[in-house]
């Protein structure tokens, strides 16, 4: 990027990090909705303290990875064109610590807190920027080899592959390390409900995901100059055709209702600056369906417990809009152009391998090194009492 000439780009990406700053209390309050009474406290506390160690993990290590930047000089430097450098390094690590926000859904109910933060840091230090670095800063030639060999780079505006695949497919990883929690499937294969605790918990962090959004997408823009209202209208039209879709298709059910949305906004991050509203609108509703049933086929079918169903909604939905922008990008579709499909194929391939690698090394090594799982005693009595000793309410009875 050049250098900005005014405060006001400072400004300008400084309102979209607290945006999706704020966007983490939404990822707190889906899971707090979604998990049971007995965990809730849990859900709250790691998604803040995860941002907390994905601060470090980005500031030290993942930063210099994905762009060769680091912060160990004067203040004086730092402060040059209005601190811009600092706050697109806040941008970004929001992106980064969305990772972990991702995965805890996938996990919830059953991980030990501990090790999660150290999968985290590892995560948030070496195995995404990795591929940042590749999708988004040139890293190791491979946009360069996609431009010489298919005519355009893999092109990720706000974050498809780069963030929501990536995470999905490490999240799943995740979950299949630690297993359904106990009692979910019986050994005839029958599954047993574990309702939500909270519709209107649910409902309000995903509001606070969908307003987030704005920031996400349009924000990418990273400088004022750059700012384009397509990116508004396709982030819109993707929200719509996600909840209408996933509404039709989960037959009202208040769970598919509110995630629909958030697959549609997922699918769109990385077309959303090329294609027609009315790709747009197509992109949301194809990803509402994929996960509605995805999430249906991974929990019921598969028997995976995934519980927020992280995967089917980030990284199958992630997966789809990065190939979707090599589709409705096109000309042909009333898209800008400028992409190709093969690029866009082969970009996400790219970062569902890393992911699957990179989440499969920490899972499994955490787990043969030092565990990643609450014993039975533990998970019995929740998370909240386990680990935080204090449950969400005063009520004494809190195993349900």
């Amino acid at each position: 990027m050049e250098q900005p000439n005014t405060s006001a780009d400072t400004l300008f990406i400084l309102l979209g990090a607290i945006m999706i700053l704020a966007m983490h209390a939404g990822f707190a309050f889906l899971e707090l909705g979604t998990v049971r009474k007995k965990n809730q406290v849990n859900a709250l506390v790691k998604i803040l303290v995860d941002f907390s160690v994905s601060t470090l993990a980005y500031f030290f290590i993942g930063y210099g990875i994905a762009y060769g930047v680091h912060f160990f000089s004067g203040a004086n430097v730092l402060a040059e064109n209005h601190g811009y450098d600092l706050t697109k390094f806040f941008f970004l690590l929001t992106f980064a610590a969305a990772i972990p926000a991702i995965v805890s859904g996938g996990i919830a109910e059953r991980a030990r807190f501990n090790p999660q933060l150290a999968a985290t840091f590892l995560i948030v230090g070496f195995v995404y920027p990795f591929f940042e670095g590749i999708a988004w800063n040139q890293a190791y030639g491979v946009q360069a080899w996609l431009k010489a060999t298919f005519g355009a780079e893999f092109h990720d505006f706000a974050g498809s592959v780069v963030v929501h695949a990536v995470g999905g497919w490490i999240g799943l990883i995740a979950v299949l390390q630690l297993g359904a929690r106990r009692g979910r499937y019986t050994k005839e294969g029958a599954v047993a409900a574990h309702p939500p605790s909270s519709i209107p918990f649910l409902a309000l962090g995903a509001w606070i995901l969908i307003v987030g959004w704005f920031g996400f997408n349009v924000m990418s823009a990273q400088k004022l100059e750059n700012i384009t209202g397509l990116v508004a209208m396709n982030s819109l039209m993707a929200m719509v055709g996600g909840t209408l879709a996933a509404t039709l298709m989960g037959r009202n059910d208040p769970g598919f209702v509110h995630n629909g949305p958030l697959a549609g906004l997922v699918a769109i991050c990385a077309g959303s600056d090329l294609v027609h509203p009315l790709g747009a609108l197509a992109i949301g509703a194809i990803a509402g369906v994929l996960f509605v049933q995805l999430f249906t086929c991974t929990q019921n079918r598969w028997k995976i417990d995934d519980v927020l169903g992280v995967w089917p909604l980030h990284g199958i939905c992630g997966a789809w809009g990065g190939i979707a922008a090599g589709i409705f990008g096109s000309t042909a579709l009333g898209g800008l152009g400028g992409v190709s499909f093969a690029s866009q194929l082969i970009g996400t391939v790219l970062g569902i391998t890393i992911a699957v690698v990179g989440g499969f090394i920490v899972y499994a090594g955490l787990k043969r090194a030092v565990g990643i799982r609450l014993d039975h005693e533990e998970e019995f009595n929740g998370a909240d009492l386990s680990i935080h000793k204090i449950g969400s309410t005063a009520e004494s009875d809190t195993h349900w």
